[in-house]
């Protein structure tokens, strides 16, 4: 389990074809704080440390990862939002994150607005009832707000603190980003979706 406060920006060193899957070294200052079987959010993906030494990761992504993440379209030197996993001694200074994506959306607008960024992102129509103007949303494992929301679209207002401590920095129009809603608009819509059935 996660926050969406990203620790690190890591660099994709290299990515290896396994049967039904990847593996992916990545390039990090975390490394040597990381030990074998730890979890770790790449991009939003909770995944599993198999090596590590004090510069470099190493995570494999079989394939339902590869389908329903941007993990299929990395490359060597991309990148990646890196979060360790959180402990019962830490603040959740943003908001409760799984690692599991739901989907992945696409980065159609990019403005600099004087005192931040604007993002919006496009989302497949069937998660359209887990966006809330003002909630939370995972977005390649940061935790972020919904500012403005529209029809299978929804913007998010980026502080430059943000903006220089994650990937958004290397981001442009048409990229693809990594999706977690909210697990709490999902608990509720699920049981709303059960009451229905009765």
């Amino acid at each position: 389990m996660f926050t969406g406060i990203i620790e690190d920006i890591g660099r994709v060193r290299e990515i290896k074809s396994l049967e039904g899957g990847i593996e992916i070294s990545i390039s990090s200052t975390l490394s040597k704080e990381l030990g074998i079987d730890d979890s770790i959010s790449v991009n939003g993906v909770c995944q599993t440390v198999v090596a590590m030494d004090n510069e470099t990761f190493t995570v494999q992504a079989v394939e339902e990862t590869l389908r329903k993440t941007t993990f299929g379209s990395l490359k060597a030197k991309d990148l990646v939002n890196l979060e360790r996993s959180m402990t019962l001694e830490t603040r959740v200074d943003g908001h409760i994150v799984q690692g599991h994506v739901d989907t992945t959306g696409t980065i159609t607008g990019i403005e600099y607005e004087g005192t931040n960024w604007l993002f919006t992102i496009r989302y497949p129509e069937s998660f359209k009832d887990l966006i809330v103007g003002r909630g939370s949303i995972s977005v390649d494992g940061i935790s972020l707000t919904v500012a403005r929301e529209y029809d299978m679209e929804f913007t998010l207002a980026i502080i430059p603190f943000t903006y220089d401590h994650t990937n958004l920095r290397d981001k442009k129009e048409g990229d693809p980003v990594n999706l977690e809603f909210d697990i709490l608009g999902k608990y509720v819509q699920r049981y709303l979706n059960n009451r229905q059935d009765l």
